[in-house]
């Protein structure tokens, strides 16, 4: 199968017995089958597979032509730029003929090369439309090696057609001049371009090709042998191209070359021609869409700073807000984006500020990731920095569509990055990739389009390494800008008011199109890469349709007051929604009517026993002190809502309120489903018992059961209970009545725990206050003494009976 390739080779050296090293290292260079093929969807050229060839070969309504190749040939590698610049060239006759490739070498495509009879590489077949399936296609013999030979064969396999006929096809013979004289009765068009020129001459067969998708307009070539035409309009030059009108009158097509690529520019920009399914042009001075956004006028030959500044705007604040968590290699991209920005960005003094203000911030950040949400306080001047601001919103001037979903952000993308390229070749940059390399890996990390980001990593990958200066990547950037208006010319996306057209147009810059003695389009590069200085140069934006400085500042200002707003009146709502205990009552003096009022609360009928009120004040007061330094959230408990995580109501030692209607607990089974369970745990732990208010020390709080003291007034019970996690919710204004016999008294403190002694007197004075344990410890030492004074009095009473009796 290699042997088509080694003929060839054979041809231009010498042939040698190659030695084993030099095979290996031969394979070794080459890529491997696996690898990918030498096209891509990008390259507008169809990759057949075994699921699409038979439905793009067999039965089609277009034309095909294919490049059967083999990804580790040589002359395949060599041929494969050749092809790709015939598929952008000839990009608008896709409805009538279409280009296809696959890879020989993969191994899910051998069968369809074995099937087509394929045995030398690269071999190129025409596919007529309608083919059937046992049809193997012409092959092209001996096929030239340029664009212009290769479009020529595809125009004679064309008009060798026969019938079935491409639908999309239009007519490639000559007219006469009876066709000329009868053709409007029969063809509703603004315009019949006719194309003068010689027999032998391809001029006007493929401008009928380039404007077969536009409407409103045919195209139609004329022979020199047509003397009647060639009289009645006076033409004396071949080729050459006239303009013939419904009503009869005529007038020549002005171009400053007659040639193929000059003639399809000037006819696809008259008046009323339009690409094919494409809704006519906007004549109204407003576009009505969902903003109501009033049309700008705007001069084409300039670049506007409204669309630089709108495009920052909607990378750094939309784009980039898509990801929240920026990282690894996403980070390092827009580091190295913001310091471009800062050091070639063309801006005025407010945004510069801004964006040199920013640049600090993330080059001074040395984690490996950052949120977003900080980035986008830098991006706001949070920090206020001194007349730092980027304006919000977007106004698109120069790249604004006919409607909201054309233009506008793309458009200002490819713009922002000839302008940085401009600015760096000005400021002499020293590194010709420091632009390239930066909006390559934006693109990549960062640009909504995904298809499109893969599409620019293709090219960027292909063609970045021959940029060996500031010039050229100036150049690099402008090729690529037109490969793809080529791709996505006729697209859905395409703008009907801005067609897709390889830029500078000619009445732009006459001086960068150039024709070569064959009439092949040519670029003058020189005058390209002096019209992209100029034209994307600071000196030349305009900064219409700009908000003064101040009104940026004075925006910005107001957001950040309505920011402050909004979050005072937050935390007013959290503080209000938030249940705080009332103030101690050592904090402040009490006057003698509140103690009086307290007094009478002590000595209601509800309770059954009676405190001492300084007593029970001072601790009282302690438990409220302790709970407000102790304050903290509580860990996020499973189910719960958003509203009582963030309002976690403080949770409190030792108070608690009896229900109006509460049943009496029974103290045994209280005590074996509770006490035994929670106490003993809280006790073997750093319990330790505080009752004094001078001492204060914040608590680390946690969750815990609280111990009160409830005693009945006819029984005198004591009980256990956990303190309810909603208990405050009944509080209100009853707070202040709380009752005092139901203390506790019990905290916690880190540090080392009191001995096992004092432990079981911590466990065993549980629920008890001091005037308690201290009649506890009277009536224990009265007891004590009372059965001392009786053990005294009935010993002495019997050793007196003893003596009694022991007398005669």
């Amino acid at each position: 199968m290699a042997r088509r390739c080694s003929r060839a080779t054979s041809q231009q050296t010498p042939v040698r017995r190659p030695t084993a090293a030099a095979m290996l290292m031969c394979f070794c260079l080459l890529p491997s089958a696996a690898q990918a093929g030498l096209y891509t969807a990008s390259d507008q050229i169809t990759l057949l597979t075994r699921d699409n060839v038979e439905s793009v070969l067999v039965n089609s309504t277009a034309a095909a032509v294919v490049e059967f190749y083999a990804s580790w040939c040589g002359h395949c590698i060599s041929f494969s730029p050749v092809y790709k610049s015939l598929a952008r060239d000839i990009s608008e006759w896709r409805p009538a003929v279409s280009l296809a490739a696959v890879d020989c070498a993969a191994e899910e495509n051998r069968k369809i090369c074995v099937d087509y009879k394929i045995r030398g590489f690269p071999s190129i077949k025409f596919f007529r439309a309608f083919s059937k399936e046992d049809s193997y296609g012409t092959n092209y013999l001996g096929f030239p090696r340029d664009i212009s030979g290769l479009r020529h064969a595809i125009i004679d396999s064309l008009e060798t057609h026969g019938e079935p006929w491409p639908p999309s096809c239009p007519p490639l013979e000559p007219i006469s001049q009876a066709e000329v004289d009868v053709f409007f009765g029969t063809n509703p068009v603004q315009y019949l371009a006719l194309i003068f020129e010689e027999s032998r001459s391809y001029v006007g067969r493929e401008v009928i090709l380039d404007l077969l998708q536009f409407e409103n307009i045919t195209v139609r070539r004329v022979l020199r042998s047509e003397v009647g035409l060639v009289t009645k309009l006076g033409v004396t030059a071949f080729p050459s191209c006239y303009l013939y009108y419904p009503d009869g009158q005529f007038s020549r097509l002005q171009v400053s070359r007659e040639a193929r690529s000059f003639y399809t520019y000037v006819l696809m920009r008259l008046p009323g021609v339009l690409r094919s399914g494409k809704a006519g042009l906007i004549s109204s001075v407003v576009i009505t869409n969902s903003s109501a956004e009033p049309w700008r006028s705007f001069n084409r030959t300039r670049v506007y700073m409204a669309d630089l500044e709108s495009t920052l705007h909607y990378a750094l604040r939309v784009e980039l807000a898509a990801h929240s968590l920026i990282k690894g290699e996403a980070l390092t991209s827009l580091k190295n984006y913001i310091a471009v920005l800062a050091k070639y960005f063309p801006g005025r003094s407010v945004v510069m500020n801004l964006l040199k203000s920013v640049n600090t911030w993330l080059q001074n950040q040395t984690a490996d990731h950052i949120s977003y949400e900080a980035f986008r306080e830098m991006l706001d001047n949070t920090a206020q920095v001194p007349d730092a601001a980027l304006p919000e919103g977007e106004r698109w001037v120069g790249c604004q569509g006919s409607q909201p979903h054309f233009r506008r952000y793309p458009c200002g993308v490819w713009t922002l990055f000839h302008v940085l390229t401009v600015q760096a070749n000005s400021a002499g940059a020293s590194n010709p990739h420091e632009v390239l390399s930066v909006m390559r890996n934006y693109v990549k990390n960062f640009f909504g389009c995904r298809d499109c980001a893969d599409h620019f990593e293709t090219m960027a990958r292909e063609g970045l390494r021959t940029v060996s200066s500031p010039p050229s990547a100036m150049l690099w950037l402008w090729s690529a800008h037109n490969r793809v208006n080529s791709r996505i010319a006729g697209a859905l996306s395409e703008d009907p008011h801005f067609p897709k057209i390889q830029w500078p147009p000619p009445e732009m810059c006459s001086s960068c199109h150039a024709a070569s003695s064959d009439g092949e389009h040519r670029w003058n590069t020189n005058r390209v890469l002096s019209f992209l200085s100029s034209h994307f140069s600071s000196s030349r934006i305009l900064n219409d349709y700009l908000e003064d400085d101040s009104q940026v500042l004075e925006k910005q200002r107001q957001k950040h007051d309505q920011k402050l707003k909004l979050v005072l009146q937050r935390k007013a709502r959290e503080a209000s929604n938030s249940v705080m205990l009332p103030p101690s009552s050592s904090s402040s003096p009490s006057s003698p009517l509140e103690e009086d009022e307290e007094e009478k609360e002590e000595e209601g009928p509800d309770d059954g026993v009676a405190y001492e009120e300084d007593e029970v004040g001072e601790e009282a007061a302690a438990v409220r002190e302790m709970e407000e330094k102790s304050a903290k959230p509580k860990p996020k408990v499973e189910g719960g809502g958003d509203h009582q995580q963030r309002h976690k109501k403080p949770s409190f030692v030792g108070l608690r309120m009896r229900e109006p209607q509460e049943d009496i607990m029974d103290l045994d089974s209280f005590v074996n489903k509770h006490f035994g369970a929670k106490v003993l745990q809280f006790a073997s732990s750093s319990l330790v018992k505080q009752r004094t208010l001078q001492r204060k020390v914040e608590q680390e709080p946690r969750p815990v059961f609280g111990l009160s003291l409830e005693l009945d007034a006819g029984v005198g019970m004591v009980g256990l209970q956990p303190i309810d996690q909603d208990l405050h919710a009944g509080f209100g204004g009853q707070t202040k009545r709380l009752q005092k016999r139901e203390l506790a008294g019990r905290y916690f403190e880190e540090g080392p725990g009191p001995g096992p002694r004092g432990r079981w007197i911590s466990v065993l004075s549980i629920g008890f206050s001091k005037l308690d344990v201290s009649l506890c410890v009277v009536l224990y030492f009265l007891s004590t003494a009372c059965l001392l004074g009786m053990y005294l009095f009935f010993r002495n009473r019997l050793k007196r009976r003893r003596i009694k009796l022991a007398l005669p």
